[in-house]
């Protein structure tokens, strides 16, 4: 397979990253906004240029053969690549912005944050900067008590008066148990573990007790935390479960391994990523930094968290403004 992939297209190898994240040819032509067919030629020439077949089109749904689980990985890197390229040819104008007093979750620190706030200080030459990075119901104190002009965090039930949102994720609300774990039995099967609940100052941990109390749910073994990496570990230890979100979830890392994620065992629900800008910050600028936090949030997490969690197909997803 040395040298150039004769035949190989750009649509081609984002077809191939679709089916892997999807498993189906006509959930893969809906997300690219492509015919069924078409998806199929471009997976077919695919195939030819490498010499090999990437897919097991004889599974339901389909999974990757083992070149194409190799292959994936060089796909996902290059695609990745061009998208940053395309990003970084966005035009983000900050250059008359003097100042900018910004707060974005924790969940975003590792990922996100880095490269919003590098996209950011390149065009702010003039501009006086401050980042804060806290829980969602925090960030929100700070904008509704004029401290903060933009912040990135879960939308609450409450809203600063005169706030501008710009919605960017639907992060559903899953279960996350030990490795292993049956959960045939729903949540009686959990009954031997630990419940670990969320702080309920967190704008999470709220919406978490209304959902259970919505369900006539009255768990015991209350255990309350505010880390999420100490949530990851417990659980990942076998001692407990949690009811968590994909994004939460994502970030818990090397403890990943020990968790599963399943469906909640009753009615769903979610919380939503917003950008949140004070009633005076009703320009482009918050617009256009939506923009690249949306896309940002779509390489690092709903993309990956698709293709790990792909029953999560249309719960899971960024937002249009």
């Amino acid at each position: 397979m040395g040298g150039v992939l004769k035949g190989v297209s750009i649509r081609g190898l984002e077809v191939f990253e679709a089916l892997a994240q999807t498993g189906s040819v006509g959930e893969a032509a809906r997300r690219l906004g492509m015919s069924a067919p078409a998806v199929s030629q471009q997976l077919k020439n695919l195939n030819q240029a490498v010499g090999m077949p990437l897919v097991d089109q004889g599974r339901r749904p389909m999974i990757l053969t083992p070149a194409g689980r190799q292959f994936l990985r060089h796909v996902e890197a290059a695609l990745g690549a061009l998208r940053t390229g395309q990003r970084d040819l966005t035009t983000l104008d900050l250059s008359e912005v003097s100042s900018l007093r910004m707060g974005i979750i924790e969940d975003f620190e590792n990922e996100v944050t880095p490269i919003l706030t590098t996209r950011l200080a390149e065009t702010m030459q003039n501009c006086v900067f401050r980042l804060h990075t806290g829980p969602s119901h925090r960030l929100l104190t700070r904008i509704a008590r004029n401290e903060l002009d933009i912040a990135i965090c879960a939308e609450a039930r409450e809203m600063p008066a005169g706030a501008i949102i710009h919605p960017l994720l639907e992060d559903p609300y899953i279960l996350a148990v030990p490795k292993g774990t049956d959960i045939s039995a729903g949540l009686e099967s959990l009954t031997h573990l630990r419940l670990l609940r969320r702080d309920q100052d967190q704008i999470m941990g709220q919406q978490i007790e209304r959902a259970l109390s919505r369900q006539g749910l009255s768990l015991p073994n209350r255990f309350e935390l505010d880390s999420n990496q100490s949530i990851s570990a417990l659980v990942a230890s076998g001692s407990a479960w949690t009811i968590t979100t994909p994004l939460s979830l994502l970030r818990a890392g090397r403890f990943l391994d020990g968790i599963d994620a399943h469906p909640l065992p009753f009615e769903g629900f979610s919380r939503r990523i917003v950008l949140c800008a004070a009633e005076d910050w009703s320009g482009d600028v918050p617009d256009q930094i939506a923009t690249i936090a949306r896309d940002l949030i779509t390489q690092h997490f709903t993309d990956p968290g698709l293709v790990q969690m792909p029953w999560l197909q249309d719960l899971y997803r960024s937002l249009p403004d």
